[in-house]
C-alpha cells in the first residue's frame, strides 16, 4: 500500500453522493482534492455544491480546489486541469465518477436523454482521462478509477434500458482499453461498482425513499476506492472491482455500518448476475 499524503486527486461529479464521499475520505488521508462538477449554486432538489464539499474538506484540515466544470465541454475540462496543475503541480489520481442515468426502453428513450448519457458517461470519461493523462504519466503511482460495471453481456441488462447500459459499458470499455494501452507506463486503470444499490440522489429520484431503504450508504464504495488507489499501480490494473469484494480482501467482513435501511431488504445493483 502507498500513501495518499500530498497526492492530488481529481474527482468528476464530486459535489454529492459517491464522489463526495471519496473526496472526504481521501482528504482525511492527506490528499489534495479537486472537485470538478457542474453544481456551483444550490439546486432546489439536490443537496451539495462544489463549495459545500470544499468547506467540509477544509474543516477536516484538507487542501481542496472546487472547480465548476461540465465534462461535456472540452474547454472547461482543459481549464480545470490547467488550474489543478497551477494550484497543486500535478495529478496523481483521476476518479471518473460523473455519470447520467435514464432507465427506459428503446421507444421510451428520447434522443436528448440518449445524447446526455453518452456525452457524460462515455465522451466525458474519455475526454477527462485524455486531458489528465500527460500529468498522470509523470506521477509516481498513477491511478484512474472509473465508477463503471463489469462488462456483463447477459442480454437482460440491455433488454429494458439498452441506452443506459451501452453508456455505462462505454465507460468500462475505456477501462479495458486504456489499461492495456498504458500498462507499460505504469498507469492503473480500473473499474469499481457496488454490490448493492447505493443511497444516492439518482436512486432516490428513481424509486423514492422506499428504494433508499434497500440501499447501502455511499461510504462503502468510497472505502473501496481508497483501498484501490493506494495499491501499487503497476500491479493493479485492468480490474473491474466490486466494492464488497475489495473490502473483504482488506479484511473487512462486517458491512452493517454501511446499511441505509435493513440488511434483509438490500437490492443488488444492475449488471451483476
Amino acid at each position: 500500500m502507498t500513501t495518499l499524503q500530498g497526492k492530488t486527486i481529481f474527482i468528476t461529479g464530486g459535489s454529492r453522493g459517491i464522489g463526495k464521499e471519496i473526496a472526504l475520505k481521501a482528504a482525511k488521508e492527506g490528499a489534495h482534492i479537486v472537485i470538478a462538477a457542474k453544481t456551483a449554486e444550490p439546486h432546489p432538489k439536490l443537496e451539495g455544491t462544489i463549495y459545500t464539499v470544499a468547506a467540509e474538506i477544509e474543516e477536516l484540515g484538507g487542501k481542496v480546489l472546487p472547480l465548476q466544470c461540465d465534462i461535456r465541454n472540452e474547454e472547461q475540462i482543459q481549464a480545470a486541469v490547467e488550474q489543478t496543475i497551477r494550484t497543486f503541480g500535478g495529478i496523481d489520481v483521476l476518479i471518473n465518477n460523473a455519470s447520467a442515468i435514464y432507465l427506459a426502453s428503446t421507444l421510451e428513450t428520447p434522443l436528448k436523454r440518449f445524447d446526455l448519457m453518452f456525452s457524460i458517461n462515455v465522451r466525458g470519461t474519455f475526454a477527462v482521462t485524455q486531458a489528465c493523462l500527460p500529468y498522470l504519466k509523470k506521477a509516481i503511482n498513477p491511478h484512474v478509477l472509473t465508477l463503471s460495471p463489469p462488462l456483463n453481456m447477459n442480454p437482460k441488462w440491455f433488454e429494458k434500458h439498452g441506452a443506459y447500459t451501452m453508456s455505462k459499458y462505454g465507460m468500462s470499455m475505456c477501462v479495458l482499453g486504456m489499461s492495456q494501452e498504458f500498462s507499460e507506463e505504469g498507469i492503473a486503470f480500473n473499474g469499481l461498482w457496488p454490490k448493492t444499490i447505493i443511497a444516492t440522489a439518482a436512486v432516490e429520484m428513481l424509486g423514492g425513499k422506499t428504494l433508499l431503504q434497500a440501499a447501502r450508504k455511499p461510504d462503502i464504495v468510497a472505502e473501496a476506492a481508497i483501498f484501490i488507489i493506494k495499491r501499487k499501480s503497476r500491479h493493479c490494473t485492468g480490474h473491474f472491482f466490486i466494492d464488497e469484494e475489495v473490502l473483504r480482501e482488506e479484511g473487512i467482513t462486517d458491512f452493517s455500518s454501511y446499511i441505509q435501511g435493513s440488511e434483509s431488504n438490500l437490492l443488488p445493483d444492475l449488471f451483476l448476475d
